[in-house]
């Protein structure tokens, strides 16, 4: 999508739509489009309640063919994140109307270059259709292509907005694709094959470890997971060096990449197991984090970490009651093969530390359904040993408007986790299945800072929503990329 700054007046901007983002709190000038939407404010056709659209052809006073307005609720309320949102149903209703060319004035309280970011990031997000695969494409094809932001001035902090806002839109539409591709098409191979081709396109250095080296290195429960399948393991490591670093910090980023599950042997519900192609949203995470970090330069070395396999319940898939042997030395008791995450996450979070030099870890990995449970479809569970990391990390968050919400870690959920013949076991029992998940991922990160995040509940949308469409939402790439942004 491309975007242009200027400082045209509204009323002389000529383009097929202009965008009026309207507050529930603030009635329409009388003058207004030749008095039209005060009109549509008083008879309640259009109130300006958060994504509420109308449209009003020809308006009155204006050279734009159309005049869209979306509702962004109360003006007092309007965030950063409630515009994010306005942008995306903007981009929605006027794709809906086969419209590839708009513009939208900024100014007041939208003017500021976090509005600006969030407007981009929300117009970008909300163009994307997951369609690849559909030969007659939703509106006939047609996309939002290019948008004219006018502002009072276009300073150098605009301009710096506008551009990190499209490269973190891109990065996390990257990952919609992604994230969006059939397990039979998107093996852990091909997902490697595209983590190179993305890393070689952005400047980034690439290791694929390969089974014969993951079995020399000793990754046993990862293999474990993967040897029912005939698709082979491949775990990707993407590695961004700053010039010149501000700090000898080393933050790793790590995703769960199971390109398909199944569950194994301890097999899912037939129902919905077609959306298992998007139990590999966390690698797909941390690797669209890295397309947009290579870009933005932050002044941290970073490392992402995607182990990616696929769970399957062939002739030689692991059995419940198989004791597996980590690449740190534990021991683990698989009592379901369906809590594979944690195994192949496990050797992954140890590696970092050891074998990379990690200094501070954050995963991202759709990992339990009970996070579901717990926060609906609304917000990510965070999962910390560190209080002061987990609070940097959920300062990223809300910067970059995604939601998070801390868990208790106290020592007595490791206790849910003992096993009488290993030294603990890969499930806790019925409750607190987010929190045991993460106390048993805990274990090996050798007491580094770290942080999980189960984003099981908010990495896809069940429905369409005003603002995206259904399916993948990239959760955690804009999370990732302003934790990388603000290391001090």
């Amino acid at each position: 999508m491309e975007f242009t700054l200027t400082t045209t007046q509204s009323r002389d901007i000529e383009t097929p739509a202009f965008v009026m983002l309207c507050f529930s709190d603030e009635p329409p000038a009388a003058e207004a489009a030749g008095g039209v939407l005060k009109m549509m404010h008083e008879s309640g056709e259009f109130t300006g309640k958060a994504n509420e659209t109308a449209v009003v052809h020809r308006p009155e006073g204006m050279k734009a063919q159309r005049l869209l307005l979306v509702g962004c609720g109360e003006k007092a309320k309007f965030t950063p994140r409630e515009m994010r949102v306005a942008g995306g149903v903007a981009a929605r209703a006027l794709q809906a109307r086969s419209i590839q060319q708009a513009a939208i004035r900024l100014e007041g309280v939208t003017g500021s270059p976090a509005m600006l970011r969030a407007l981009v990031e929300g117009l970008m997000a909300g163009s994307f259709e997951p369609d690849q695969y559909k030969t007659e494409k939703k509106n006939g094809g047609k996309l939002l292509e290019r948008v004219e932001i006018s502002c009072l001035e276009p300073t150098a902090e605009l301009r710096a907005a506008l551009e990190t806002g499209q490269i973190t839109a891109e990065a996390q539409n990257w990952t919609r694709a992604l994230v969006n591709e059939p397990g039979n098409v998107l093996t852990p191979r091909v997902l490697a094959d595209r983590a190179r081709a993305m890393a070689e396109e952005c400047g980034l250095a690439c290791e694929i470890l390969d089974e014969p080296r993951m079995r020399q290195l000793g990754f046993h429960t990862l293999l474990g997971v993967a040897q029912g399948s005939a698709e082979p393991p491949v775990m990707i490591l993407l590695k961004y060096r700053p010039e010149s670093p501000a700090t000898a910090d080393h933050l790793a980023l790590v995703g769960k990449g199971v390109t398909f599950d199944t569950g194994g042997i301890s097999i899912k519900p037939s129902d919905g197991m077609e959306k298992m192609k998007y139990d590999m949203a966390g690698a797909a995470a941390v690797l669209g984090a890295m397309r947009a970090i290579a870009r933005l330069k932050p002044p941290v070395a970073v490392t992402a970490c995607a182990p990616c396999v696929e769970n399957m319940p062939g002739p030689k898939a692991q059995r419940p009651g198989d004791i597996v042997r980590t690449y740190q030395g534990k021991t683990v008791e698989v009592l379901n093969t369906d809590a594979e995450g944690r195994l192949i996450l496990a050797d992954a979070l140890t590696y970092m530390v050891r074998n990379e030099g990690a200094t501070h870890l954050a995963d991202a990995a759709t990992l339990t359904g009970a996070i579901a449970v717990a926060l609906a479809h609304v917000y990510a569970g965070a999962f910390s040993n560190d209080e002061a990391w987990q609070q940097r990390v959920l300062e990223a968050a809300r910067s970059a408007g995604e939601r998070i919400w801390p868990f208790p870690m106290d020592a007595d959920y490791r206790e849910l986790l003992k096993s009488a013949f290993a030294d603990l076991a890969n499930i806790g029992g019925r409750w607190g299945g987010s929190i045991t998940a993460a106390k048993f991922l805990e274990e090996f990160v050798e007491g580094k800072p770290w942080v999980h995040l189960d984003i099981a509940g908010v990495a896809w949308l069940e429905e369409a929503k005003p603002w995206m469409a259904k399916g993948p939402t990239g959760f955690a790439v804009r999370t990732f990329i302003e934790l990388a942004r603000g290391w001090a």
